[in-house]
């Protein structure tokens, strides 16, 4: 699993928003994007495409850390964290400072191995086809440069490793924070074996895999907040600097694409809105049950009340290659949900709107394809009611209205709402006619 992790922006606990007033509305380039070669053909179903063209992040067999001796004030931590979460810990964790050299290090080693090129190459055009990032946005790089800054620790289920940046013996507001959000990844794993994450991803399946990591990093945040809150004598001072630290880790993400910036923030603020809505319901044993039982939608995340019950439908985009043409093959596929919609309308509508729209949302997934110069890319959508449905056409009708050069079309079909985006009108009336009503 991508290592669990505290970031900068732990200082969202006490009370600063990540937001950004500046709408996106650069859509795909006007000429034919670089594109990465594909064989030709595609694979019959979405599902299938999705399969043959993951790259699951070649993890190896890692050794487990020897826990060394605690230091009392961690010591002291990891009980606060074991009241809190409501867990004894099995074993003892191992944790470990390190410096900022050490830190890029294993950062470094952990993405290569997480991000692979061949995978994140392809989204990047698909991505840009459909206009969530700028034409020159490269998705590898974004998620580079976003952790580059903003972590500050992480916890790596794989070898029970625990390690953060920190200073000397005493520890900070934000060494505590820091320590409290990774312990509870370590507390949680011991019980509930986080690794299961990996299979997830293995999968490529993305939704699925953005839930369950909003529960794991929600809870984490949960627990964090719930520690410091605890504090006898909390020190404003340091509050304001960890607040102050999370607004710079803020202003250092402007090179960064707000949607990928969203979508990677997400886990930490709708998951623990979710969590803090578990424990409200039903107590720690709520989450103890939901660790047991992994969401698998982010409308789960979204909407507490739709946990477990609701799942969501499946949808299918079938083959274009035939109608579209010589030298086409698949590009790209992955599951969309409505945390993916929501963030995507928001770049160009207003949050209201936005959430609204994408609050019926019941099922997604999207194909991409290339020739090697034009892309494809098709969005199949299923949604609770022909009411929500439509509210998120004409949400899609402003959304297209704001980028007037996008070609796209957007309709009604296979019982539910279709999105075809194109770099190109003629490539769009061709998938146009090649798919189903």
């Amino acid at each position: 699993m991508r290592v669990v992790r505290a970031l900068v922006a732990l200082g969202l606990l006490l009370g600063v928003a990540c937001t950004s007033d500046a709408m996106v509305t650069s859509g795909p380039p006007h000429s034919p994007v670089p594109v990465p070669s594909v064989a030709p053909h595609g694979a019959a179903t979405a599902a299938e495409a999705i399969a043959a063209l993951c790259v699951p992040p070649d993890i190896g067999h890692p050794e487990q850390v020897t826990p060394g001796p605690l230091a009392p004030q961690i010591a002291d931590v990891v009980h606060q964290v074991e009241v809190a979460r409501g867990l004894r810990f099995l074993h003892q964790p191992a944790v470990d400072q390190i410096s900022d050299a050490e830190m890029d290090r294993k950062l470094k080693e952990s993405f290569d191995t997480y991000y692979p090129r061949e995978l994140y190459d392809r989204r990047t055009v698909a991505w840009r086809t459909i206009g969530v990032i700028p034409p020159d946005a490269d998705l590898r790089r974004a998620y580079k440069a976003f952790l580059t800054g903003q972590v500050i620790g992480f916890y790596d289920p794989e070898t029970g490793e625990l390690v953060y940046l920190g200073e000397g013996n005493d520890l900070s507001l934000s060494e505590r924070v820091v320590l409290s959000h990774e312990l509870t990844h370590a507390l949680d794993d011991q019980h509930f074996d986080l690794k299961r994450l990996d299979t997830i991803q293995a999968k490529c399946a993305d939704e699925r895999f953005s839930a369950a990591l909003g529960l794991v990093e929600g809870n984490a945040q949960h627990v964090s907040t719930q520690v410091v809150l605890s504090e006898p004598n909390l020190d404003p001072a340091e509050v304001a600097d960890l607040n102050s630290q999370a607004a710079e880790a803020q202003a250092a993400l402007r090179d960064v694409p707000p949607f990928v910036v969203a979508l990677e923030y997400f886990s930490y603020t709708a998951g623990q809105a979710f969590v803090d809505a578990l424990v409200q319901d039903g107590g720690i044993a709520a989450v103890d049950a939901a660790m047991r039982h992994l969401p698998v939608s982010t409308e789960q995340i979204l909407h507490p009340e739709d946990y477990p019950s609701h799942r969501p439908t499946p949808v299918d985009v079938p083959d274009l290659t035939a109608v579209l043409g010589k030298g086409w093959g698949d590009l790209d596929a992955m599951t969309i949900g409505e945390e993916w919609l929501n963030e995507m309308l928001d770049l160009r509508l207003t949050p209201v709107l936005s959430a609204n729209a994408a609050a019926g949302w019941d099922g997604g997934v999207y194909r991409a394809w290339t020739d090697g110069t034009d892309v494809v890319v098709v969005l199949q959508t299923a949604w609770d009611s022909d009411a929500e449905a439509q509210q998120f056409v004409e949400a899609m009708a402003d959304w297209t209205a704001a980028e007037g050069n996008q070609p796209v079309a957007v309709r009604f079909a296979q019982g539910g709402v279709r999105i075809v985006f194109a770099t190109s009108q003629a490539t769009l009336k061709a998938a146009e006619a090649g798919l189903p009503d």
